[in-house]
Formats: C-alpha cells, structure tokens, sequence
C-alpha cells in the first residue's frame, strides 16, 4: 500500500493582507510550506508528496523543495482555480491503486505532528475515508441572514459537531470517483470530505489538536510560533 500526501497550495490568502500568499510567510525563519512538507516528509509510511501551486510559484516551491533535500519525495504541479481543482491536478500526477491512501492537508496547517498523521492513515484503512476533527467547545448556533444582520434559528448540541481540520485522507478509488461525480454534477465542495460525503460515503473522524491551527489571520503566525517553541522544548 503507498500512500500519497497532496497540499493544495494554491490559494491567494487574502485575509492576511500582505504581499505575498500566507503559504510563504515565514515561521521561525522557515516558510510555513516547508515546515507542512516538513512534517509528512518525516512519516516513513507517505510513499510521495504533491505540492499544488499557482504557475507563477512552481519554480519558487521547487526551489524550497531542493533546499530542503526534498527531490525525489516531492513533486510540484500547477494547481486549479480553487482547492477541488488543485487536488485533481495532484491527483492526475500520481501513479495510484485504488486500495492506495490519499490524504490532503492544508499547506498553511504547518504543526500537524506525525502521530496524527499516522493515525489518519490507520483510519482510512480501516474506514476507507478519515478526516481529522476537534469537537466544538463554543455554543453553536443556526441563523437566518438578514438584511440587518442575522437571527438565531436554533441550538445545535456540541456533541453533534466537530470542527474539520487536516488531513483528509481517502483510498483513491473512493475520493476519484466522488470529485468524478462531483465535477459532472458541478459541485464544488467546501473540503475534500463533504465532496465524498456527497457521494454516499461515510467518514470517520481521527482526533485533532489545537495545535494543528490553520495560518488565515495575523495573529495566527504569532500563536504558531508559540506552539512551535512549546514544542521544542
């Protein structure tokens, strides 16, 4: 069984409002895409990596991938217009079975830790599909938008929600043949699980970590960094 890691790491990352995507600000002096290559480099069992980029990136990562000593572990190819896109174009670059494992992981999640990863690959055998989750803590509710705002519809219990993280992993099969009917249905869906969701298939959930944040916000570079020195402890 090979297991294959895709980062979609295409995307723009307005909310930061800086001059560059947040996937290359730096983090502890090392861009936040190489401490995510950095991670799944470190799992013996992901057999390759695919990074997707924006075509005016492609010889900047392949740079970082050479620095880093990442050649012949990663490879780059040109991403799509948005997320769903990016991990098809990764998808077709890949040599796959249909029992292999795929997972996807936010480039911009860069403390994902090994174990995590090891036991989303675990699950994905077992289950077939796999995301990682944290369990809610705040009080969620359902609203109605309106013009002036919004309006409380109801209460949805905490056990019922978990908030997504990364990786998402799937057998090949499963996830080519949902983004398959996906794309002739021309739905787009938010993460690569409500796209296999979509399709009939259950997905498990693996454990998350407050530590796995996604990098969306400024200050979330700040609260990386202190989980980084945290862990180097």
């Amino acid at each position: 069984m090979q297991v294959f890691a895709i980062l979609p790491a295409a995307g723009l990352g307005t909310r930061m409002a800086g001059p560059q995507p947040k996937q290359f600000l730096e983090l502890d002096g090392v861009p936040i895409l190489v401490h995510s290559l950095r991670a799944y480099a470190s799992v013996k069992r992901v057999t390759a990596i695919v990074v997707a980029v924006r075509k005016t990136e492609i010889e900047r990562v392949q740079a970082q991938v050479s620095e880093n000593g990442f050649d012949g572990r990663v490879q780059v190819v040109e991403g799509g217009d948005n997320r769903q896109e990016s991990v098809l174009h990764a998808m077709a670059a890949i040599q796959a079975d249909p029992d292999d494992v795929v997972l996807v992981h936010d480039a911009v999640r860069p403390l994902i830790d090994a174990a995590t990863i090891d036991r989303t690959i675990d699950a994905v055998v077992e289950f077939g599909a796999a995301i990682v989750g944290l369990p809610a803590v705040d009080t969620i509710k359902q609203v109605e938008r309106t013009a002036h705002g919004a309006l409380v519809v109801s209460t949805i219990p905490r056990e019922f929600i978990v908030m997504a993280q990364t990786p998402q992993g799937f057998k090949f099969s499963i996830l080519q043949s949902a983004f398959a009917e996906a794309t002739a249905d021309g739905f787009v869906g938010t993460d690569e699980a409500s796209v296999v969701e979509r399709a009939g298939h259950s997905v498990a959930v693996v454990p998350g970590s407050h530590v796995n944040l996604k990098i969306t916000q400024p200050g979330d570079l700040e609260l990386a960094e202190f989980y980084l020195h945290q862990r180097a402890r």
